[in-house]
């Protein structure tokens, strides 16, 4: 097999588009010539000018030497015919997404490269094994799978199909950290790890929003400023573009034979076929552009907040919370028409009062889960006492954020970050990597704050098995059904992340 951290590797990339300008740029960034290749009149071309322009911004930011621009320059050479990639070691194909397509591209190649060349497909999704059937010396053919932008993103998943070498997944995992990237070994299933384990943030997402339990403001506020993630996950759909996300997540609840915990709603297909697709369109979950006034995710506080509360189910957290606003905290049994509160876990208003009779008019559930510190949620159940309830928010209101929300099991944060954790559970359970990877790949893959099984120990494995049972219970829903990863180690005390 070819060496693929020699100095003198050629590299040649088929397909000009954004990722495969982007594989050209690190590659030719990190010293070894690219040929790259599309068959588009003039793409190629135009590529190599993208490329440059953006290396010459980072020569005006002082990021790099106008030296080392001039010397990238020379390595990044276009060519026009495919026959011209028979002295690569390494060739990499970024086109579009289809089968065929891309069986044929390698069938071809394999009759233009060396014996000892390696081929690496940048698929997403479909599986390598698939595309080296019929292909001549499928032992040397591997997923590459690069993250968009590639020159930002510090990712790289490797994937063997069902013949390749060991020798090829080490090379190729070489080669990803000669370019910078973080190489991560994943299975060759459906989505690989990205794009499997990034399906629960969306999703359970829409399937609140679907419920009527909150608007797409609120859920995307609590999910930045309680749990620390960059962008909510309606902001993130609108983003990448809503005909991106949702193909991927109707292709992986497919492949999947329809697992409940990849399930996404009617409304995002509705609006992949309405043209609603986010910001490329100027209207998704939101409006476009940025001057556009979005909803706002905070209750409206009253003047007066109320001084006297009581805790229902004995909570050492919620009291600390509550006499750090300054109210006084009476016993439940008293009398006297005060909010009755009490912090829940996986469990909603209507059920909580219905096991412990409790008066549902005046209880008011608060979310602990997460960071409190900017923001906290609130629910009651229905026919619950809105003067209650609002007198609770102007309290707690006096530090922070406050929204407020219908009633659901799991309230919003923990619905989202424990069907992260499960899915990051299951994803261990299955195999497709190394637990310490699945954790790596989301981090960087997808700008997660945790990776999924380290989010499920900081919340605690027990924890997280009993919010997803409840959860389970009250909906009769298999969507939260616990990886049984997570059970075992739930059950013995262990981390998430234990392997044996």
């Amino acid at each position: 097999m070819t060496n693929l951290t020699d100095p003198e590797l050629l590299v040649g990339v088929v397909g000009a588009g954004a990722m495969g300008a982007g594989i050209a740029q690190v590659t030719a960034v990190a010293g070894r010539k690219v040929f790259i290749y599309d068959q588009r009149d003039g793409a190629a071309e135009a590529a190599r000018k993208a490329v440059l322009a953006r290396l010459d911004k980072r020569v005006v930011a002082g990021k790099m030497s106008g030296a080392d621009r001039e010397a990238c320059a020379r390595r990044l050479q276009p060519i026009e015919r495919l026959e011209d990639f028979g002295s690569c070691g390494l060739v990499i194909e970024a086109i579009v997404e289809d089968l065929e397509a891309k069986r044929g591209l390698f069938r071809a190649l394999a009759d233009i490269v060396r014996p000892e060349a390696v081929l690496a497909s940048n698929t997403s999704s479909l599986p390598i094994g698939a595309i080296a059937v019929g292909l001549a010396q499928p032992d040397r053919f591997a997923g590459l799978h690069f993250f968009n932008p590639v020159p930002v993103m510090k990712l790289v998943e490797v994937i063997a199909g069902p013949d390749t070498r060991r020798d090829v997944v080490d090379g190729l995992i070489a080669f990803g950290r000669l370019l910078g990237r973080n190489p991560v070994e994943a299975r060759d299933t459906p989505g690989f790890l990205v794009n499997y384990g990034g399906r629960a943030y969306a999703t359970e997402a829409l399937a609140i929003l679907n419920e009527n339990v909150a608007s797409p403001s609120q859920v995307d506020a609590v999910m930045r400023d309680c749990w620390g993630f960059r962008m909510g996950p309606f902001e993130l759909m609108d983003f990448t573009g809503i005909d991106v996300n949702y193909p991927v997540t109707e292709f992986v609840h497919r492949a999947n034979y329809g697992d409940p915990r990849l399930r996404t709603t009617f409304q995002h297909r509705y609006m992949t076929e309405t043209g609603q697709l986010g910001r490329k369109t100027g209207r998704g979950f939101y409006s476009y552009p940025e001057s556009a006034v979005h909803p706002t995710p905070d209750a409206t506080l009253v003047d007066a907040p109320t001084g006297r509360v009581a805790v229902v189910d004995p909570d050492g957290a919620l009291t600390d919370l509550l006499t750090a606003t300054g109210a006084q905290v009476i016993s439940a049994e008293n009398e006297e028409a005060v909010p009755l509160l009490v912090a829940l876990w996986g469990e909603d208003c209507a059920a909580f009062c219905a096991r412990t009779g409790t008066d549902h008019r005046r209880l008011v559930a608060v979310d602990l889960s997460g960071d409190i510190s900017q923001r906290v949620t609130l629910m009651t159940a229905p026919g619950g006492d809105p003067v209650m309830r609002d007198s609770v928010a102007a309290l707690l209101g006096q530090a922070r954020a406050v929204t407020v929300i219908q009633d659901s099991p799991g309230f919003i944060g923990q619905r989202i970050a424990t069907m992260i954790a499960n899915l990051g559970c299951e994803m261990a359970q299955l195999g497709l990597a190394a637990p310490a990877d699945i954790d790596l790949a989301m981090r960087l893959g997808l700008n997660y704050p945790k990776g999924p099984l380290e989010l499920a120990d900081s919340l605690g494995p027990d924890r997280v098995y009993a919010i997803l049972s409840e959860m389970q219970r009250l909906t009769g829903d298999d969507r939260y059904r616990p990886s049984a990863w997570l059970r075992r180690r739930a059950s013995l005390g262990l981390s998430a992340l234990q392997i044996a």
